[in-house]
């Protein structure tokens, strides 16, 4: 199995380390990554300069890894590009977790949800960071048992899983949609000119059988996700 691993957090996270590791046991493992940091870049793809790509400057014991000096979606389309025989993309793990509306944002997500686009399966992992960082020896069995469970997956088809600190099991969900009061934070920088920081706070407690209800609850949360955007309930009263 040819494995294509990319994130949001970029060629230096954590993360990849950990996922190209535990995936390297289930297939040969290629890293494309971006050279900075990508979070909450969405599926912005650059059309308006050339992509390059480098060999990465920290070691994978897993295999081939690559900066990119793209957004996440460019890494995962260049890296099918030249890498065509891929059988499954992963997107993670990420710093901090992917839930409810955050999936629209997310650049984790977009990496993933470019395989997709692109005919592969795409699978987007994320886990919250704590005060400590992210234990990983304790997410990896849950990690490789999830990966076992959803790699025979063939065409495309989209994952969002998300790993609580400490797993209790693993649950398949349904996208919390609820609203969220978008704050803007002002603030000033060190030489006195003002800026602004954006944040969100869900408004309503999330329903149970959802990301976040699971998360919640110290489950594994295993969403699956579709392309199709269409209100189909709303389309078929018009018709």
């Amino acid at each position: 199995m040819r494995i294509l691993i990319s994130n949001d957090d970029g060629i230096y996270a954590p993360g990849i380390q950990a996922l190209a590791e535990i995936a390297a046991e289930l297939g040969d493992v290629t890293v494309m990554a971006p050279d900075v940091e990508q979070s909450s870049m969405g599926h912005a793809v650059t059309h308006s300069r050339p992509l390059g790509y480098k060999k990465s400057p920290v070691e994978f014991k897993s295999g081939e890894a690559y900066r990119v000096n793209g957004t996440p979606a460019d890494c995962v389309a260049l890296g099918t590009h030249l890498h065509a025989d891929t059988d499954v993309v992963l997107s993670g793990i990420n710093m901090g977790p992917n839930l409810g509306n955050s999936i629209w944002h997310s650049g984790t997500l977009a990496a993933a949800r470019q395989a997709v686009l692109l005919g592969f399966p795409g699978i987007a992992l994320s886990t919250p960071v704590g005060k400590d960082g992210v234990d990983f020896a304790k997410l990896r069995p849950f990690v490789k048992e999830c990966l076992e469970m959803l790699l025979p997956v063939k065409g495309p088809h989209l994952f969002n899983i998300n790993f609580p600190p400490e797993p209790k099991g693993i649950r398949w969900t349904s996208q919390s949609v609820r609203l969220y009061d978008g704050t803007i934070i002002p603030g000033l920088d060190p030489m006195g000119r003002k800026h602004y920081w954006f944040t969100v706070t869900p408004l309503e407690p999330a329903e149970e059988g959802t990301d976040r209800w699971a998360m919640e609850n110290g489950l594994v949360s295993i969403t699956p996700l579709q392309l199709d955007l269409t209100d189909h309930r709303y389309l078929s009263a018009q018709l």
